[in-house]
């Protein structure tokens, strides 16, 4: 079983000797080496594209879409340039990891989806779109196995998103327009102010701040200066103020999601220091404890109550009985074409839905992270997504092991990103904030940062057992 798990998750994958011997990999990495020894723009590419990504997660809270993609056009092409100047030395053949694999057969399907789409011709555009983000994950993953620069992202993201959440705690304290109808207009929440920064959306807000959380919470014990500590725990405060004014319940449902998860890892990370007490109850009484906290706060904190129990008011409540409508007719466009769906992308759905939809119920997406996946690229498509959200998350754990085992402070990254993508996906589940440039790139930052750690372990290291240091 334990060969079977490996094998369906690309564990002890050999692509150090495939790419090795692969004519096309050979082919295309180093077609441009040649330059590369005379080129000074090339020699500084590692910095350049760093300053790209910065570029990126600097000003995609602020800037347009078209923007942000004018900028993710440029990381690909720098992206295209260095991996074509690249010599095809060990290094570089080994940052190439089985999450690669599974981001390319997900374009792949998509690409299969798009020329079998009913609108082609929309399909082509978000598949272009589509394109830009996998390859802004290549780009990352690539940025990201150097610590320094790897630290240098996450650091520039967390400030970025603490000027974001000082400018959101504004407008609670001043008050601030609702842009949309975010709440039940008969609901006792209907005039409570819902901050949404400078994003123009609390729920995206809300999906925006999500990774700055749960970063600014592992920097406590990733920094290791006191100064430093200190302005990760304000970090931590005040993002947290932020997400949770939002009033946003996806955002809410992915923040207890993610703290969860950070929290039972980080009592896995630092269980080999505790006695043996602590290390069998530890986990029992922090999870315990948060869950006591949460429940306290529904109970006596009224806007929390009147927010979580419309939940489940089913249709009820307005917002609820709007996805209600939007998925019934999703789920109609998924039947028609279960296998490929439709093609990806928002101009796909747009041309589409408005043949399934109910009357008075316009929408740009289906509300749901996986609803979207199956509908845009069907049953096949979903499953190379779920395919690739497994294979991903057992590299996060395996290296989560083996850096524990070496005690490695670099852990802590990797045990936020773990947390991360549970609070995205469990925040997605509810919403499509998750397509927007502001929450996607963040996504794939996210995935890329797993893949930047990615090391081929022997065979019996895939076994958790044989990973686990001897605690006397």
């Amino acid at each position: 079983m334990n060969l079977v798990w490996q094998r369906f998750t690309l564990s002890s994958l050999p692509l150090k000797e495939y790419l090795a011997t692969s004519y096309v990999h050979r082919f295309l990495v180093g077609l441009l080496s040649s330059w590369r020894q005379t080129s000074v723009l090339i020699q500084s590419g590692d910095a350049i594209a760093t300053a790209l990504l910065s570029l990126v997660y600097a000003l995609a809270p602020f800037a347009s879409s078209t923007l942000v993609g004018l900028l993710l056009g440029a990381c690909v092409a720098f992206w295209l340039l260095l991996t074509l100047s690249d010599e095809a030395t060990p290094a570089n053949v080994s940052s190439i990891t089985p999450i690669h694999l599974l981001v390319l057969l997900y374009w792949g399907v998509a690409a299969i989806a798009t020329a079998l789409s009913p609108v082609k011709k929309a399909a082509l555009n978000d598949l272009g779109t589509l394109t830009l983000y996998l390859l802004l994950f290549a780009l990352c993953a690539r940025i990201l196995r150097s610590p320094r620069l790897r630290s240098w992202i996450i650091v520039l993201y967390l400030h970025v998103s603490l000027i974001v959440s000082v400018y959101g705690l504004r407008q609670w304290f001043f008050g601030a327009t609702a842009l949309a109808t975010w709440v039940d207009p008969e609901s006792p929440l209907s005039k409570t102010t819902r901050v949404y920064s400078y994003l123009g959306n609390p729920n995206l807000l809300a999906g925006y701040l999500l990774p700055a959380v749960i970063f600014s919470l592992v920097a406590i014990f990733a920094w290791q200066s006191w100064i430093k500590k200190a302005l990760a725990l304000t970090m931590l405060i005040v993002n947290t103020a932020c997400l949770i004014l939002t009033f946003s319940r996806g955002g809410w449902i992915g923040l207890v999601v993610a703290i969860l998860a950070v929290m039972a890892l980080l009592v896995y990370w630092k269980s080999v220091e505790m006695p043996r007490f602590w290390r069998t109850w530890s986990l029992p009484i922090v999870l315990g404890g948060l869950i006591s906290i949460l429940l306290l706060a529904v109970i006596f904190v009224e806007p929390v109550r009147l927010r979580v129990f419309s939940i489940f008011a089913d249709r009820q409540d307005s917002s609820n009985n709007f996805r209600r409508n939007v998925w019934d007719a999703v789920f109609e466009m998924i039947r028609d074409r279960p296998i490929f769906g439709i093609g990806p992308g928002h101009n796909s759905f747009n041309q589409v839905y408005p043949l399934y939809q109910r009357p008075r119920y316009t929408a740009l997406s289906a509300y749901s992270i996986l609803f979207e996946v199956t509908l845009e690229t069907g049953f096949v498509g979903l499953a190379c997504f779920l395919w690739l959200i497994i294979v991903t998350f057992n590299t996060a754990f395996l290296q989560v092991r083996r850096l524990r085992r070496l005690r490695s402070v670099e852990g802590f990254w990797l045990i936020g990103a773990i947390a991360i993508l549970l609070g995205m996906l469990a925040h997605g589940t509810v919403d499509t904030v998750w397509y927007r440039p502001e929450v996607n790139t963040l996504w794939w930052l996210i995935v890329a940062l797993i893949a930047s750690y990615w090391t081929l372990l022997a065979p019996n290291q895939t076994n958790s057992s044989n990973l686990e240091p001897t605690v006397n």
